[in-house]
């Protein structure tokens, strides 16, 4: 094999040339492609004269020869495989065939004269100097314009998506990452990369600023250079909202963690001086967002700015008002009616929530939030005249009561314990799979609207829902503060209630405690930040193993028996774990539930292998990502109820479908990066649900994570059973920890009387470089330095 070959692989990989058969499976949307090709040539192990060949191509043409760089796979169901990283057509490697080529029927009005012309002035590599820069051919003599366009147009259908799919791969990208490249920029990717690699930042998820500094240094790119510096920043920015839920970052602490990121690389670093000219340029260009000492990215600065305006508003309305005296006599007859006495703090939330255009309800586990909710059901319906029956109302005269959360789960709850229809906060918005609403400003119908489960609502969902409230339309939030806060940035509850501008009740009485719970006593001892000396005490609810964390598995798994045996079913059992990896991580965990729960020893079960797992039939698994269109969201738990391998259907492709509570949902094989398993899910992602048995295991390897929030949120899953099994010393540590991740936002500063005022945004200038810090970490530097900024 030549040289020519040689330079277009990896060390280590293997190529294949062969000649395209047929297209076995193609996905326009992101061009995975199944081909069989006719073997010429590998330097594998392989003696058939066909294979088949798997990877993202961006186009294939029928017939032609390839050189795919990649390797050989076994696969458990198809045999033998090419994986390939890239396909290249196969070029002429001699100046006669290059000039047979693009003299031949491929390229019209290219002559033997003309090319011999094209091959004499650009010389061997003509295909590759015109794919990268057209205005090569201005070069070639006589050639006419018209004809230049041709063959450029030409070679870039046929050969330049190719050529940009093997320099994109020769930077270092994976097939994945590159097609979403050409995804983005098509025919200027590599354009895009080697004027400004700082891009990929901004517009390609999966891209971090290490990565595209690597390609930054290949290029020339280093030091103080304005888009590296901008790129840093954006970077920085993203990750510390993103990953630790701040609305906002201090511009000392953002200018810092730059320069510390900067520092790090081998690509040079800058004054921060020049950093903060960089911000303010940004600040400009409107990719951040600045007031004061805070430094926002857009998106959340008009998202807290835009909830403020609209809590405000629906703060306004005046709702009807009705005597105490016909509240009484509603709620004497409601208590008669239902068998209920309502506690003076539950009779008090009723006739806030009936009197304020917005109010909170809030409170812990067992103080009786459900039947509160209920009760103002009721009530308003009754005081309004209203039919709390569905089923007389249609689509032009809508049922005036929405009840909606954050995931389905915690919906399907409040529908059981209200017999009201119930969806999740995407579906009441008519958001699609982009996370923005179908129709701009189109407002939610009805006359009351409650919202369970408030805390697990970022501050991006509760601007788009405050946005949708109309003016006539009452709202209730119910939430427990002392949970883990949202995913996403924010903590809206928590700010909501420390602003005091809003009405609410706090909910203190426990209920179920009386009831002989002692998972809730449990809870509550977590949330006021003690551990009760029963901790480890068997009670009749729960029980306490000590064991370390290489032991966590086995003790799980004897727990996850035991329980199997006198008939509880995976859905009733939820292990819970705050860490994907390491040996007590969720992905350990998971492949021995599933082994447990649901064995697959006889090979009698359908299987679909996707990476490093095996999903069957009948595994519980948990979906990732928001869907609206299939009505499923992230957190949803579902069963795997089927399983189609390629050649048993017309669409020719694997696929698995899952049962969400009878709401069946089609996964192809691109996308099981959906979903996960769930025998085994984390804190976080159980948020809005309840579970019969709760496995909860706790150790010190865990200790990055650990929070009292962290343990008050999981035990609080509980219905009946709760298990812990860990370190005691592990619990005391969690229990500890409170205040070390405050998130950063100003929604309760926003919403609080002295914001009533409107003051004139501030943007970043200058004077705020003096005003941050005189010193930066830097010893040397006085406020005076950035004042030539």
């Amino acid at each position: 094999m030549g040289q020519e070959k040689r330079d277009l692989f990896t060390e280590g990989e293997q190529f294949l040339k062969g000649r395209h058969i047929v297209t076995i499976f193609r996905n326009n949307e992101n061009f995975y492609t199944v081909l069989r090709v006719r073997v010429a040539e590998t330097d594998g192990k392989y003696e058939e004269k066909e294979a088949v060949v798997t990877g993202y191509f961006p186009a294939v043409h029928e017939h032609e020869m390839y050189i795919f760089n990649g390797h050989f796979k076994d696969h458990p169901r198809f045999g033998r495989q090419f994986i390939a990283r890239t396909a290249q057509k196969e070029m002429p490697q001699t100046k006669q065939g290059l000039i047979a080529y693009l003299s031949g029927d491929l390229f019209k009005g290219i002559g033997k004269k003309t090319a011999e012309s094209i091959v004499e002035t650009l010389g061997e590599q003509a295909i590759s100097k015109i794919i990268a820069d057209k205005s090569c051919l201005a070069k070639v003599p006589r050639l006419p314009a018209e004809k230049a366009d041709i063959l450029y147009d030409t070679l870039m259908k046929h050969q330049g998506l190719e050529q940009i799919m093997v320099t994109l791969n020769e930077f270092g990208f994976g097939p994945q990452l590159s097609m979403k490249i050409y995804q983005m920029y098509y025919e200027e990717s590599l354009n895009v990369i080697q004027e400004n690699p700082y891009r990929l930042v901004e517009d390609i998820e999966g891209i971090g600023f290490i990565r595209a500094d690597e390609i930054g240094a290949q290029i020339g790119i280093s030091g103080a250079h304005p888009d590296r510096l901008k790129a840093a920043i954006l970077y920085s920015l993203e990750q510390q909202c993103l990953q630790d839920g701040h609305c906002y970052v201090e511009a000392k602490e953002l200018l810092s963690s730059v320069k510390e990121l900067l520092d790090k690389s081998a690509n040079g670093t800058a004054e921060f001086d020049t950093i903060a000219t960089r911000l303010i340029e940004l600040e400009e260009e409107g990719k951040v967002s600045g007031e004061e000492q805070r430094v926002y990215m857009p998106s959340l600065y008009f998202s807290e700015k835009g909830l403020v305006t609209n809590i405000q508003r629906v703060l306004e309305q005046e709702p009807h008002s009705f005597p105490e005296s016909e509240f009484l006599l509603a709620l004497g007859e409601l208590e008669d009616r239902t068998g209920i006495a309502y506690a003076p703090s539950q009779k008090q939330a009723i006739q806030t929530a009936l009197a304020s255009p917005l109010m909170i309800l809030t409170g812990g586990p067992g103080t009786g939030k459900t039947t509160v909710i209920k009760g103002i059901v009721e009530l308003y319906g009754e005081l309004h005249g209203l039919s709390l029956d569905p089923k007389k109302y249609d689509k032009d005269d809508p049922f005036p009561i929405k009840l909606c959360a954050p995931t389905g789960r915690a919906a399907k709850r409040m529908m059981e314990s209200t017999g009201l229809p119930a969806v999740t906060i995407h579906r009441l918005l008519g958001f699609n799979g982009q996370e923005e609403p179908e129709e701009e400003g189109n407002a939610i119908s009805g006359r009351l609207l409650i919202v369970d489960e408030t805390s697990m609502v970022d501050i991006w969902l509760a601007h788009q829902l405050f946005k949708a409230v109309p003016d006539d339309m009452q709202v209730i939030l119910v939430g427990d503060e002392d949970q883990l806060p949202s995913v996403g940035p924010g903590q809206v509850l928590k700010d909501m209630l420390g602003s005091k501008v809003i009405p609410s009740v706090r909910l203190t009485d426990i209920y179920r405690q009386e009831e002989g719970s002692s998972i809730i006593s449990l809870a509550h001892s977590i949330k006021d930040g003690f551990v009760p000396e029963t901790l480890t005490a068997p009670q009749k609810d729960r029980s306490f193993i000590r064991c370390g964390t290489g032991q966590i598995p086995d003790v799980i798994e004897k727990v996850v028996k035991n329980a199997a045996g006198k008939g509880y079913e995976p859905r009733d059992i939820q292990v819970l774990a705050p860490m994907y990896k390491g040996p007590a991580g969720i992905d350990k965990l998971n492949e021995v539930l599933q082994r447990v729960l649901n064995p697959n020893e006889d090979g009698r079960r359908k299987e679909l292998v996707f990476g490093s797992v095996k999903y069957r039939i009948g595994d519980k698994v948990l979906q990732l990502v928001n869907q609206p269109e299939q009505n499923v969201f992230n957190g949803d738990i579902g069963e795997i109820i089927s399983i189609f391998y390629a050649k048993e259907n017309t669409e020719k492709e694997d696929m698995v479908i899952v049962s969400y509570e009878g709401n069946e949902v089609t996964y192809t094989r691109n996308d099981l990066n959906q979903i996960t398993h769930a025998f085994c899910c984390s804190i976080h992602k159980s948020q809005g649900s309840e579970f019969p048995i709760v496995i909860l295991p706790v150790v010190k390897s865990y200790y990055r994570m650990l929070r009292r929030n962290l343990l008050y949120t999981a035990i609080t899953r509980s219905k009946q059973f709760l298990i812990l099994c860990g370190e005691e010393e592990a619990f005391n540590i969690g229990i500890g920890r409170n205040d070390d991740l405050i998130r950063k936002t100003a929604l309760a500063e926003r919403l609080s009387a002295e914001e009533t005022a409107s003051k004139p945004n501030e943007k970043l200038t200058e004077d705020t470089w003096m005003a941050i810090d005189p010193m930066i970490g830097m010893e040397g530097i006085t406020p005076y330095d950035f004042m030539a900024v």
